[in-house]
């Protein structure tokens, strides 16, 4: 019977904004003496959370591998023991979640083809059991964020890690340091590197490298078999699936909650006329001013407010301007929430489009592909736009309560989309003007819609 070598890796990686500017760490240690064996850590650009986690855990399977390449061999059999704090990853990969989401079927391919499944193992762990792989995501990012690449020399990942306790009977440890260097080899190769040192040799840098893609099957047990194709999976506009059920959620941190509230009146709102961002851009009327005085007032009183992003239109701009002169805020605008254009059907009412351009409205009622008469905007158009914005603004204010004072297909969007809810559903919601909805994005992908058209302020 030939010896039995024992590793344990620990893994994690975060996105600051999911997505947003994302990184990965890893560390290989010998089970029988605690040894850190290898550490890995890169920015990987904009990427979510569960994306950069998976990364962390391909970083080190691949280092524990490389460490003994002739385990199984010519070598002793290796058995890895990989602890994580993300429950999703640890669940996938043990089998007893099946992966849905296309983004994470690659990267979980990848993973399970590293090495033979009967030899790994995985264990959820708390965050706080998980300072050493979260300290070398956290060091990644920064470098990142500073425009470099992480450096295993400036590195004090490990000096931050708490004492780790030696497992019994897991055998000799081996000549470590001839298994790092086999490992940063090995580990420069499957990247693409020219430097030997790539990962963690003493002032090293890792370069980004796109992922590979693999056959989508529905759980891990069928992933294990497929081979990692060679096409991109980068992530970059993953939006991982989230956590479902009542169990206990690991630590997220502070969501990024925007709180949306639509403009108050114009003089079009109450004769319901298409109004969007190809019109006469009107001001508020009268009643949208005092709306959007009672929303200040009522904003004033909870609180909460931190940061305020508006549509260009000057509709949210003067709604914006109230709440912000009564809580002391400055208003930031995004293109992004600006309302659709409406082509020609600008200032008209719904029955008067019906009458003049019947077929189109037709066709546009069916298919969200459809753009308004004379070059408006579709809502898959307009749903990119509003999602491209998102993003921007949860990468910018993570952990924040934003106001965004925008129009009724912005927030129907952002509902939707929180909702993963098809695109006609956006005719089965009301808005009304100054109407407040809420919606809070968590650091593992979830959204939660906490408040929809509520009016309450307004009496």
């Amino acid at each position: 019977m030939s010896a039995v070598r024992r590793l344990v890796v620990e893994a994690d990686g975060g996105s600051r904004g999911n997505p947003g500017p994302a990184g990965y760490g890893a560390v290989v240690i010998d089970a029988a003496t605690g040894e850190t064996l290898a550490e890995a850590a890169e920015y990987i650009g904009v990427a979510t959370n569960n994306v950069a986690e998976y990364r962390g855990l391909i970083a080190g399977l691949t280092a524990a591998k490389a460490l003994f390449p002739d385990a199984g061999t010519t070598g002793p059999d290796l058995r890895v023991h990989v602890r994580m704090d993300s429950k999703l990853v640890v669940e996938q990969m043990s089998g007893r979640w099946k992966i849905k989401h296309p983004d994470m079927k690659p990267l979980a391919a990848r993973a399970a083809a590293i090495l033979p499944p009967s030899s790994v193992t995985y264990e959820w762990i708390p965050r706080a059991q998980n300072k050493h792989a979260d300290r070398l995501a956290n060091e990644a990012m920064d470098a990142g964020r500073d425009g470099r690449q992480w450096e295993a020399a400036a590195s004090t990942a490990e000096l931050d890690a708490p004492a780790r306790t030696p497992l019994p009977d897991r055998g000799p440890p081996g000549d470590a340091a001839a298994g790092a260097a086999k490992a940063r080899a090995a580990l420069a190769a499957a990247r693409g590197g020219t430097e030997a040192g790539t990962l963690f040799e003493v002032g090293g840098e890792g370069p980004e490298t796109p992922e590979p893609t693999a056959p989508e099957p529905t759980d891990v047990s069928a992933i294990a078999g497929a081979e990692a194709a060679a096409a991109s999976a980068s992530g970059s506009a993953a939006t991982p699936a989230p956590q479902v059920g009542w169990a206990a959620a690991p630590d997220l941190g502070a969501p990024a909650t925007f709180v949306l509230l639509r403009h108050g009146e114009t003089a079009l709102t109450p004769e319901k006329r298409f109004s969007g961002s190809g019109g006469t851009d009107p001001e508020l009327s009268a009643t949208g001013r005092d709306q959007a005085a009672r929303a200040a007032a009522h904003f004033a009183a909870l609180g909460t407010v931190q940061e305020i992003v508006s549509s260009p239109l000057r509709r949210c701009r003067e709604t914006a301007a109230a709440v912000a002169d009564r809580l002391g805020l400055e208003v930031r605008i995004d293109e992004g929430l600006r309302e659709t254009d409406f082509g020609a059907w600008e200032g008209l009412t719904f029955g008067e489009v019906r009458e003049r351009y019947g077929d189109d409205l037709t066709a546009w009622l069916a298919d969200p592909d459809t753009a308004p008469t004379g070059g408006g905007e579709s809502f898959t158009e307009v749903a990119a736009r509003v999602a491209a914005a998102r993003d921007r603004l949860t990468a910018r204010y993570a952990g924040r309560t934003v106001l965004l004072v925008t129009h009724v297909t912005p927030i129907k969007t952002l509902v939707r989309l929180a909702l993963e809810a098809p695109a006609q559903a956006m005719f089965r919601m009301e808005l009304s003007a100054a109407s407040i909805s809420t919606v809070a994005y968590y650091g593992d992908g979830n959204a939660s819609v906490r408040l929809l058209n509520d009016t309450s302020h307004l009496r």
